[in-house]
């Protein structure tokens, strides 16, 4: 027996050998592949080549499949089916699966929804750890050079490859310790106070400075945080005002309370970010998925 010429073998030719060994005939291989007679006889001859075998010979009115054929028609349906498989993704059972899944999110992002993220883990895939890392204003690159496999943010990079999904929406308010003060009756009074304003360690600003610079508007900001989670030590037992997230009212800042911004601003959208090539995997899907559940529970209780 020759050797086999690999190059006359694709998967076509052997979806082709498989259709006539299951339907012992030519004629209604080619009706079950969709194809012509001649096509499917073309194709076992390029087979009868590849693997030095007949494969098929004339049994009466029909054909029979050689010794050879019978041999490696499971090898053949086994690779097939591995194939079908593999373009079918990963298999991926949460139980079973051990992996670190790693999420950008700076601490509001952080603190609202991977708590109850995490319960969700230990309870249905206690193999996945999730490793937490801040995003600033985040960039594509996180993505593209494999920094994170998720990305939470208001703020989605222009690219193409980024896919994205909303989460939940939520709007800035002022904050101020009751004990202390009031709220701002207005605009003036707003700008007049002093505050407690946010600049991400990456030196990014967030985007209520850049509207109220769009406006012509400026306030005195006396003590500057990288983070949130600076916010309620200083607020608490002073006059100071901090501009935060609504959704803050739940948690970091449940002390405090709250009134509208004394100006127009836009509400915002927090956002999942994904890179494309990530879209179809299973395991990827399912944990946005989960993340994703978070957000419905969190929408509905603020309903």
């Amino acid at each position: 027996m020759n050797p086999v010429d690999t190059l006359n073998l694709d998967l076509r030719a052997l979806g082709t050998f498989i259709a006539v060994l299951d339907e012992g005939s030519v004629s209604k291989a080619a009706i079950k592949l969709g194809v012509s007679q001649s096509a499917v006889s073309h194709t076992l001859d390029r087979l009868r080549q590849a693997l030095g075998d007949p494969l098929f010979v004339k049994s009466g009115r029909g054909i029979t499949p050689t010794r050879y054929a019978q041999q490696v028609g499971p090898h053949i349906r086994q690779i097939l089916d591995d194939l079908q498989s593999l373009a079918s993704g990963p298999f991926f059972t949460p139980q079973s699966a051990e992996f670190t899944f790693t999420i950008a999110a700076n601490d509001y992002q952080r603190d609202l929804l991977l708590p109850p993220l995490v319960e969700t883990l230990r309870r249905e895939a206690p193999g996945i750890r999730l490793q937490v890392i801040p995003s600033g204003i985040p960039s594509a690159d996180m993505l593209r050079k494999d920094l994170c496999d998720l990305i939470i943010s208001p703020h989605a990079p222009e690219a193409t490859d980024i896919m994205q999904r909303g989460l939940m929406a939520d709007r800035m308010v002022v904050f101020y310790d009751q004990n202390v003060r009031e709220a701002p009756k207005d605009l003036a009074e707003y700008l007049q106070a002093d505050h407690i304003a946010l600049l991400f360690a990456s030196g990014e600003k967030p985007a209520l400075e850049g509207a109220m610079s769009a406006r012509g508007l400026s306030r005195r900001n006396v003590v500057t945080v990288s983070n949130f989670s600076g916010l309620p030590e200083f607020l608490r037992g002073s006059d100071l005002l901090a501009t935060a997230p609504e959704r803050m009212s739940n948690h970091l800042l449940r002390d405090f309370a709250w009134t509208p911004l004394p100006f127009e601003f836009k509400p915002f959208t927090l956002l999942m970010l994904w890179h494309r090539r990530n879209q179809n995997d299973p395991a990827h899907r399912w944990l946005r998925n989960q993340v994703n559940s978070v957000a419905a529970t969190m929408n509905g209780l603020n309903q």
